[in-house]
């Protein structure tokens, strides 16, 4: 085989050629994407839950929109703070649980005026070294932030302030989570990208089951 042999991933029946590659870098750089795909699995999870909460959300406002409406016709108190704190938490977990499931499938908002005039390997080196540079401090700043936050909340046993209020130090506990999720699919992006700094070609990922429903 020389120097070098031809690396083929297959994945989801698409097989990616990058060219010769030495065996040693081959080996550390498939098992680095075998780490990616299951992060990417642990991504998907939680962005799958989110949905569901989203459509929890919804029906939980629709509830308390009807409980109101026909409260003020019946003369009667059928809405609570609980019910609308529910609410609240719902759409607070599904944006947290959902933000590393965005980052995989590249859905956050970026710029591509400059972008779309550039090479792949040129966008790689940009995506990476954004992601070195800013996404991972970031997430580690934010678990460092609100972690003692998140001990002292279920220490005291947080409670809402509001009459009939929810617990809250649950709903803190997802800080953290969704931050740790957030981190390791930016570790995901980052070895991705490296491999196409380095000729591989990644492909994109297909749309789950849920998402093309």
């Amino acid at each position: 085989m020389g120097a070098g042999f031809l690396f083929c991933l297959r994945r989801r029946g698409s097989l990616v050629f990058a060219g010769t590659t030495p065996p040693n870098t081959l080996f550390a750089m498939t098992s680095l994407l075998h780490i990616a795909t299951g992060i990417d699995r642990i991504s998907r999870v939680a962005g799958h839950i989110a949905a569901w909460l989203g459509v929890l959300m919804i029906a939980l406002g629709a509830t308390n929109a009807l409980a109101r409406y026909l409260g003020r016709y019946l003369g009667a108190n059928l809405s609570s703070n609980a019910y609308l704190e529910l609410q609240w938490y719902l759409f607070a977990a599904m944006f947290l649980l959902a933000g590393a499931h965005t980052l995989q499938r590249g859905a956050h908002v970026r710029v591509d005026v400059v972008s779309s005039r550039l090479s792949l390997r040129a966008n790689a080196w940009i995506q990476l070294l954004g992601t070195l540079l800013l996404l991972l401090p970031f997430c580690v700043v934010a678990l460092w932030v609100s972690w003692p936050s998140v001990v002292s909340a279920w220490q005291l046993r947080e409670m809402s302030p509001d009459p009939g209020g929810l617990p809250r130090y649950p709903l803190r506990t997802l800080l953290p989570i969704a931050f740790t999720l957030l981190l390791l699919q930016g570790l995901a992006e980052a070895i991705r990208n490296i491999a196409r700094v380095r000729g591989h070609e990644i492909p994109r990922e297909e749309p789950s089951d849920l998402e093309s429903t």
